[in-house]
């Protein structure tokens, strides 16, 4: 039988608490055409799939066609790739089990694939970034969440449910401060956005010490980063305690799992040195004494939003073909 000719584009959508992003993207990972729209503005979740849909085909018609898309592959918090799930996201407007690919597929009639915002990072990397050609690594990803993932042997790790790689919420201090997720002392409370203004905060009422960080107006993991260039010795220190703990939280995951790397992104990483140093020195402490020195940890270098699309994009290509537009 005649097969018609293979269709060479997608759609990646990347989910963030700020912003949702879309785009059409060829078989070679170039970024065709793009917009986006404030995910906060739409908490009803019916409303907000409506909006997404209306863009989608928005940009399809005026880029494309529909008979040239495959299929959508979506990046979200929380996001679970063997049910196609959003669920019970901690830091999403949207509570609950959310069938999201389900949603999509019913009102676009084309295959959707769904994954862990870290899932797609980590395809991302793979594909286009910091981890080409590794096939064994880990991906932590450092915003206002923490998100995780790994693959082992090229293939993304999902576990039994599909919640593998939840290391942002491993206990890093017992009774420690209170997470999004309900339970106390997460990593996440600790490295994340919140949780280094939090440690800035606590270092800042304990102490009269002089510090830029008392100057800005609305503190961020960005805004301590910019006092640390300037040669802040508190804001220096936030990072020196906040690298610490990630180091720990880097050398359990290391020690699990035995990678070839472990890439950092997401905004915080963007701190740079002040991160990454004690992060190292800590991890090669705690890391169990076999895979000491084996372990490389590196700094994603990609533009944050463009890898989490492509990631999404590499979603859409694994997915089942499944097309009312054929």
């Amino acid at each position: 039988m005649l097969q018609g000719a293979i269709k060479t584009k997608v759609i990646g959508v990347d989910i963030s608490l700020e912003e949702t992003a879309y785009a059409v993207i060829d078989i070679r990972g170039n970024i065709l055409a793009r917009d986006g729209f404030r995910t906060a503005d739409y908490p009803n979740i019916n409303d907000y799939v409506t909006v997404l849909c209306q863009n989608i085909v928005e940009l399809i018609e005026n880029q494309s066609s529909f008979d040239q898309i495959r299929s959508i592959g979506i990046s979200a918090p929380s996001g679970n790739f063997k049910t196609g799930c959003i669920e019970n996201s901690p830091n999403m407007p949207w509570k609950g089990v959310v069938p999201m690919a389900a949603m999509l597929r019913d009102r676009l009639g084309l295959a959707v694939a769904l994954g862990n915002d870290c899932h797609a990072v980590a395809l991302g990397e793979q594909m286009f970034g910091s981890a080409h050609g590794l096939t064994d690594f880990g991906v932590m990803n450092i915003g206002q969440g923490l998100g995780c993932a790994f693959i082992s042997n090229n293939k993304v790790h999902l576990g039994n449910d599909g919640f593998a790689g939840e290391l942002g919420h491993i206990c890093v201090e017992d009774n420690g401060r209170l997470c999004n997720c309900g339970l106390r002392g997460c990593l996440e409370r600790y490295v994340a956005g919140e949780g280094i203004v939090q440690t800035a905060r606590e270092m800042m009422a304990a102490s009269d010490a002089p510090s830029l960080m008392r100057e800005v107006s609305k503190l961020s993991a960005k805004s301590i980063a910019v006092c640390c260039d300037n040669g802040d010795e508190m804001a220096i220190e936030v990072y020196r305690r906040t690298g610490y703990i990630l180091g720990i939280g880097l050398a359990t995951f290391a020690t699990l799992i035995d990678p070839e790397a472990i890439v950092i992104a997401g905004g915080v990483s963007k701190a740079g040195k002040w991160l990454a140093d004690p992060a190292q020195e800590s991890f090669e402490q705690h890391v169990f004494q076999n895979i000491r020195g084996k372990v490389d940890i590196i700094l994603s270098t990609m533009n944050d939003r463009e890898r989490d699309i492509l990631g999404a994009s590499v979603l859409a290509w694994n997915v089942k073909e499944y097309s009312l537009f054929k």
